[in-house]
């Protein structure tokens, strides 16, 4: 396994985007972060403790690759949110945007629920793997094609624990 961005790297990014963050919402609206399980769950907590506002946090679980290399193409909801956003501006909270096909459906999904905005936060982001048109608001690292793994990314529920980002080669 090649590492691709240390631990300091990734901490002063997500200080970077917490800030980044910060500065795009008035400090007194109500702000909720949707971390998208399981693999967000580090960089949002980091994220989060980083921003200079109240912030609600809520998770919601999808599925598309199971435990393989390649997405499915299929998204499955798992788990639903419990906080309702209805008037709000939420963040999507992700660990790593490929396809785009998984955010196509959750921003579709969330929309129906009438929030204020819909912006999404990711730590890596494959733009040659796009295969659906998309903004992603906020982009911590954008990489090469290849399957990484650490902070919270994981190989069939291994390496989630690491401080770091590799490449498995």
């Amino acid at each position: 396994m090649k590492q691709l961005f240390s631990q300091t790297d990734i901490s002063e990014r997500v200080r970077q985007l917490a800030g980044e963050i910060d500065q795009a919402y008035p400090k007194d609206a109500p702000l909720v972060a949707i971390g998208i399980l399981k693999g967000s769950f580090i960089f949002m907590a980091d994220l989060v403790r980083a921003m200079d506002r109240d912030v609600t946090l809520d998770f919601i679980a999808l599925s598309s690759y199971g435990d393989a290399t390649e997405t499915t193409g299929v998204v499955r909801l798992l788990k639903d949110l419990d906080v309702d956003i209805k008037g709000k501006d939420v963040i999507i909270v992700e660990d790593i945007v490929d396809t785009g096909l998984t955010l196509e459906y959750l921003r579709h999904y969330l929309q129906q629920r009438d929030p204020k905005s819909v912006r999404i936060a990711t730590l890596l982001d494959k733009v040659s793997r796009r295969q659906v048109e998309m903004t992603i608001d906020y982009v911590g690292f954008e990489i090469e094609d290849g399957f990484v793994v650490g902070y919270g990314i994981d190989y069939a529920q291994q390496y989630r624990n690491l401080p770091w980002i590799g490449i498995i080669e």
